[in-house]
């Protein structure tokens, strides 16, 4: 259940922070919402934090799967919403990076 909860945190802080980057920029909310752009890094932390937390419990203390974890979702979360929010076409290039992603979630939580 750790494995399951520290990668729906991971996700909520991916998802959040790529709102506040790429979003703010793309939908010039940096200009207009700074200070609540700047609010929102609370939340954010807060769920990475909750996800390095389960994970480490997921995997008997050690923190490298969390950190490894955390940047295949990084990979993978960007890349759906860049294709979905800012139809950014999928490339040979962002395609192999997204197999790249998911591969070494997959090692991480597969490879005993």
């Amino acid at each position: 259940m750790n494995l399951f909860y520290g990668i729906v945190w991971g996700l909520l802080g991916q998802i959040g922070s790529f709102m506040q980057f790429q979003g703010a920029i793309k939908y010039n909310w940096n200009q207009k919402y700074f200070w609540l752009l700047l609010l929102t890094s609370l939340p954010v932390g807060y769920f990475y934090m909750k996800s390095v937390e389960r994970f480490v419990a997921a995997f008997d203390g050690e923190i490298w799967p969390s950190r490894l974890i955390g940047f295949g979702l990084g990979i993978t979360v960007f890349t759906t919403l860049s294709y979905f929010l800012f139809k950014e076409p999928f490339t040979t290039k962002t395609l192999i990076c997204l197999i790249l992603g998911v591969t070494i979630i997959a090692i991480q939580i597969f490879w005993k």
